[in-house]
């Protein structure tokens, strides 16, 4: 039977990503997802596209990605382009075309019906409708502040907050562990910051299961060592 696979931030982790499908067991009929991410900070982005192409997979827009975007698309039409850093001026170097193809077919957010399950790469704001989303907060959210407002710093993690369907797969957030919500699943285990890449695999017609199940549907493999260190100490859950 086919499953779902989906990954958390891989962040150009190649070796890590062939870790996590090669314990898995992952096959042709399988099917395979990611929450953004994908490139950046990480050693080997190309080795990642290949992985990524050659088990035909999807990803959610991830915001790594959309600042590659916009400086590729100022570099075509003559615009003034944002300031990148050293690991995105590295990756975007290193991109052809069709490379850069596939990072424009990403979507803001995948849904997956079958287990009633949205893929977005940071998150939403609870109690608004989805249509009514703020598309710069689905890739950068990740708290919600104590007045009330969205905001993409610390505060109390919005899928704490989060009720309904349908259930949200995320990243952006990296923490120590996945954050375990009753209607939403983060999946950001810092790999590239030498923690862990993690996975959640739903059989056919699968739904994630309650937060004190959901560690059976959770695949991860650690990190061969630590690639950045971004300046800050990971949250611990």
């Amino acid at each position: 039977m086919p499953r779902s696979i989906f990954v958390g931030d891989v962040h150009s982790c190649a070796d890590e990503l062939a870790d996590l499908l090669g314990k898995i067991g992952i096959n042709e009929d399988d099917r395979l997802y990611f929450v953004g991410d994908l490139l950046s900070r990480g050693p080997d982005s190309l080795g990642v596209l290949r992985l990524f192409r050659q088990f035909r997979a999807r990803s959610a827009l991830g915001n790594h990605e959309q600042r590659l975007l916009a400086a590729h698309h100022a570099g075509l039409t003559g615009e003034a382009p944002p300031k990148l850093g050293r690991s995105h001026s590295e990756v975007a170097a290193q991109l052809s075309a069709e490379d850069w193809a596939v990072l424009e077919s990403f979507p803001l957010w995948i849904d997956v019906p079958e287990h009633a399950v949205r893929v977005v790469h940071a998150g939403i704001v609870p109690g608004i409708p989805f249509e009514e989303q703020n598309p710069w907060l689905l890739t950068h959210i990740r708290s919600i502040a104590e007045d009330g407002t969205p905001s993409e710093k610390w505060g109390t993690l919005w899928g704490s907050l989060y009720r309904g369907s349908p259930h949200i797969v995320f990243g952006h957030n990296a923490r120590k562990v996945p954050q375990l919500h009753p209607d939403a699943t983060g999946l950001d285990t810092a790999c590239v910051y030498g923690g862990a890449l993690t996975a959640m695999v739903l059989a056919e017609g699968a739904v994630p299961p309650p937060p004190s199940e959901r560690f059976d549907v959770l695949v991860s493999v650690p990190a061969r060592r630590a690639y950045s260190d971004y300046g800050r100490e990971l949250p611990g859950s």
